[in-house]
């Protein structure tokens, strides 16, 4: 069966949003990528080029000085130098340089924020003072420019890529609407036609809606093959098995009958009666979500005397007794019949694999409670009970193996629950609970 997303799944967990989260993350992270990568050769330009290039300066002065003692200190637009030699008074330099020993500082803003090489020769201390804008302005053209001019191309690129592949699961995307807009009981599948397709249907995409236009139409006639059966089976059996029952009546009524004959027409009508059960469960279980069948309110305790009657036919002369304690009298809004059947396979089970002792009814609040003395089951047994067409061991022939299993599947259908406890040698319990049973007032 084909079954629709629930609403708004596809905007929420769909190809497109899963698409547009990738983007978006793949934006933040190439984006914080390049503020690092700029902070990180902004960092590099004043730690280490800048250092070494302050350092060879400071060698190269002192190589002069030796031969030159008149050589000028470094004068640029960059840089300025300030040469303290032995004895002279730290008035000769700015505040700022004087409590400087030999190494290399970044000054804080606060102190003007440039770049200090401090160099200490037996001839003097040459102080190198390179300006803190200059370094912002390296940074700017040396790093942020080329790393902005990458990052817009690899958004370009992203932003490409992004629209290629959207344009190419768009197929998808429609296939997927369409397929939710689908009734799960006859799924329409006329948009995906060859004719009614989108232009950019094509390729593994055109294959898929192909694919699914044929699956769809199978279901299709598939649900209408059932409707079909279940019309045509609950007119055709019900038919010849309602002639039988009104024939044995007719037969009943006739006083020359021997009651040998009368026991045969009882045992035909007990069988009729049987089928017209199992007919009437295989029409339940073959129709999907609709029984087919009105809810109605109706009271549990009229059908288990009603389903008790037509099992004392079941027993015939063996000495079982078959009783019905009513503890409690309560209501189902269902359809009646889908109860008959589950009660009346429960009941006949019972009946059948008893041979002396008691099949007891209980009605409880909320819920009915069937007890046989009978053969009993093993734990092997109990847990394949429900399994269509088993049959426990060799105890006990007769029997098809499928009245639990339709028990099982109307429980399931309509949410009442079965239990079953059972014993070898001293019985079996089977309690089927009701959650929304309606107590009726004593």
């Amino acid at each position: 069966m084909i079954r629709s997303a629930a609403p708004g799944m596809l905007a929420e967990r769909g190809l497109r949003r899963k698409m547009w989260v990738a983007f978006a993350m793949q934006v933040i992270a190439i984006g914080l990528a390049t503020v690092f990568g700029v902070y990180g050769a902004t960092m590099v330009l004043k730690d280490v080029l800048i250092k070494h290039a302050l350092q060879q300066e400071a060698e190269w002065f002192w190589q002069r000085n030796s031969t030159d003692p008149q050589y000028h200190v470094p004068d640029t637009f960059n840089m300025m130098g300030y040469l303290l030699m032995p004895g002279d008074p730290q008035s000769k330099l700015p505040a700022p340089l004087r409590p400087l020993g030999p190494g290399y500082y970044m000054m804080p803003e606060a102190m003007g924020g440039s770049l200090v090489y401090v160099s200490t020769m037996p001839k003097g201390t040459l102080y190198l003072v390179f300006k803190q804008t200059q370094v912002e302005k390296l940074a700017f053209w040396f790093g942020a420019v080329p790393l902005s001019f990458v990052l817009i191309v690899i958004y370009a690129i992203a932003w490409l890529t992004y629209r290629s592949s959207h344009r190419a699961i768009s197929p998808l995307i429609w296939l997927a609407n369409q397929v939710q807009q689908w009734d799960p009981k006859r799924p329409d599948a006329t948009a995906l036609n060859a004719q009614n397709l989108p232009v950019d249907v094509q390729g593994e995409a055109l294959v898929l809606a192909s694919s699914l236009h044929d699956f769809a139409s199978r279901i299709d006639a598939f649900v209408q093959r059932e409707r079909n059966f279940t019309r045509d089976a609950s007119h055709e059996l019900r038919t010849p098995m309602t002639v039988i029952r009104m024939a044995g009546d007719v037969l009943l009524t006739d006083d020359s009958l021997s009651p040998h004959a009368v026991r045969t027409v009882q045992r035909i009508q007990s069988s009729v009666g049987d089928m017209e059960a199992l007919v009437e469960a295989f029409l339940i279980m073959a129709r999907d979500g609709d029984v087919g069948l009105a809810d109605e309110d109706f009271v549990v305790n009229e059908i288990i005397h009603d389903e008790l009657d037509n099992a004392r036919a079941l027993l015939g002369r063996k000495p079982v007794e078959l009783k019905v304690d009513e503890q409690a009298a309560f209501g189902l809004h269902a359809p009646p019949r889908v109860f008959a059947v589950l009660f009346g396979n429960l009941l006949r089970n019972a009946c059948h694999y008893t041979d002396t002792g008691n099949v007891t009814v209980r009605v409880q609040p909320g819920k009915v409670v069937i007890e046989d003395t009978g053969i009993g089951m093993s734990h092997e047994e109990l847990a394949h009970v429900f399994d269509a067409f088993y049959r426990g061991g060799e105890q006990r022939s007769g029997g098809h193996g499928i009245g639990l299993n339709i028990v099982r599947r109307l429980s399931e259908r309509f949410g009442w629950p079965v239990r079953m406890d059972s014993e070898v040698g001293k019985g079996t319990r089977v309690t089927v609970t009701f959650p929304k049973a309606r107590p009726l007032d004593a």
